[in-house]
């Protein structure tokens, strides 16, 4: 009502003031509706102005157009998320995403309107336009937005020309900033200083925050691996407020949540931060069990082979027991099979009674055929060797070649194994023999065994013939 009065009385005037008083109270009441009025910002949020080379790095004639292009129609736009983080933090970011006060239909039209070829439509839907420039490089360019409804998952938004209330929405005070094109940081929630001093905070209020999307437990982790420099410096009450919430997490989708668990086991602290989520309730609710194997992780992470890149699905794997446990894990997180297959491995050969200190013990399970690929089996091998923090063994495994086998397919038919499925069987079973000869057997000596396997598959003039039943 106080909105229609405000445009019936003006709507004679002369000149166009009263549009752009009638844009502050619009954005004043958005504020009152949509903020919390405890929420402490900047009103004026430009703390820095970068001009060091590595800010100059970043333009290059593709991003010089998009800009040119923007400023043509008159349309504000300014680097967001990630790659602000990361030019502060002195690191050229990897990628560019970009908040504009455009709407999507607008952007489509000046894009349009310059010949500016559009790809991956599907983010309109979200505010999100992706730009090809020059055949050369992809500008996602997103709308600025409120979340106006949010079920711990998904929220509906509503466009906003106000760029507080975008930064309000964001998960964490150092994902909330925005970089003009001049340099100018704009900062409104002290992410800056947050930034400067390696605090991971939310923005506003970290219980409202968390509810809205409760991945954003997750990825408090994952940021506090890549900005603190201290394993263990958490708030207190913000760690509180994450132990009452992870209950919400059963409902994040398993994608979602290996997306976000993989980032922070590969990143930094990644042991102490697993115990951390471990201490705060969160493992039932991601596929662990209640109480994970700690103890398992603890020695992993006290004998770890330095400077080599652990498979985020090796360290997982301490916190199991059992092959049981994996496979619960894997119904939660829906793996790929790559994943699935290599965590089998581990679990599997845990149990193993074989000598773990011979290389021999390793080089033959590299000719294991119960699980995943051959070419990926030797991979998994020596993920079990880093698991097993034996550092010689990996180093060896890993330099070492599989033989050349010395019997091929034909040469089976030549000997009466009928092809299909059983000649893989036959197959498996000759490199057994092999392995077991350190990989010495000659082609004749592996083929004078080849009797005997043929009598137990039950071969005969080359067909398998099945058992009469008794």
């Amino acid at each position: 009502m106080l909105i229609t009065r405000y445009i019936l009385k003006h709507h004679r005037v002369a000149n166009c003031s009263y549009l752009i008083n009638f844009a502050k109270l619009l954005s004043s009441n958005n504020r009152v509706r949509i903020m919390d009025p405890d929420v402490k910002y900047r009103e004026d949020p430009v703390v820095i102005k970068l001009d060091n080379d590595l800010f100059k790095s970043i333009f290059t004639p593709e991003l010089d157009y998009l800009v040119e292009i923007f400023a043509k129609y008159k349309y504000e736009v300014r680097i967001a998320g990630g790659a602000v983080r990361d030019l502060v933090m002195g690191k050229k970011p990897t990628d560019l995403d970009f908040a504009t006060v455009a709407t999507p239909q607008e952007m489509k039209n000046m894009f349009d309107a310059e010949n500016i070829r559009m790809i991956n439509m599907n983010g309109e839907k979200h505010g999100t336009i992706t730009a090809r420039i020059n055949n050369q490089e992809n500008f996602e360019c997103t709308t600025l937005r409120i979340d106006v409804v949010t079920d711990g998952r998904h929220a509906e938004v509503e466009f906003t020309k106000d760029w507080l209330l975008d930064a309000n929405r964001r998960d964490l005070t150092i994902n909330s900033m925005f970089l003009g094109l001049d340099g100018s940081i704009f900062d409104y929630f002290y992410g800056y200083e947050d930034l400067l001093e390696r605090k991971v905070r939310f923005v506003g209020n970290a219980d409202k925050r968390i509810k809205e999307d409760f991945l954003r437990i997750l990825r408090y982790f994952r940021f506090y691996g890549r900005i603190s420099n201290d394993p263990d410096k958490h708030d207190d009450k913000t760690i509180q407020i994450i132990s009452n919430n992870v209950e919400g997490l059963q409902n994040i989708s398993g994608e979602r949540i290996w997306v976000e668990l993989k980032k922070i086991l590969q990143g930094n602290y990644a042991e102490e931060l697993m115990l951390k989520m471990a201490d705060c309730g969160i493992s039932t609710f991601i596929g662990l069990p209640e109480t994970p194997n700690t103890e398992e992780f603890k020695r992993l992470k006290e004998n770890k082979i330095q400077n080599v890149d652990y498979n985020p699905m090796t360290l997982m794997c301490a916190l199991l027991y059992t092959p049981e446990d994996a496979l619960k894990l894997h119904e939660r997180l829906k793996f790929s099979a790559y994943e699935r297959d290599l965590m089998y491995f581990i679990m599997k050969s845990r149990e193993t009674d074989q000598d773990l200190d011979n290389l021999l013990t390793f080089q033959q399970m590299c000719l294991q055929t119960f699980i995943g690929k051959p070419k990926d089996v030797k991979e998994y091998v020596e993920e079990f060797l880093k698991f097993l923090c034996k550092k010689d063994l990996y180093e060896k495994l890993k330099e070492w070649q599989i033989p050349r086998f010395p019997i091929d397919g034909s040469t089976l038919k030549q000997h009466g194994c009928p092809s299909g499925k059983i000649m893989g069987t036959i197959f498996s079973k000759l490199k057994e023999i092999w392995a077991q000869n350190e990989f010495k057997s000659t082609s004749d000596e592996l083929l004078n065994e080849l009797p005997k396997i043929l009598k137990e598959l039950n071969i005969v003039d080359g067909k398998q013939v099945k058992k009469a039943r008794t």
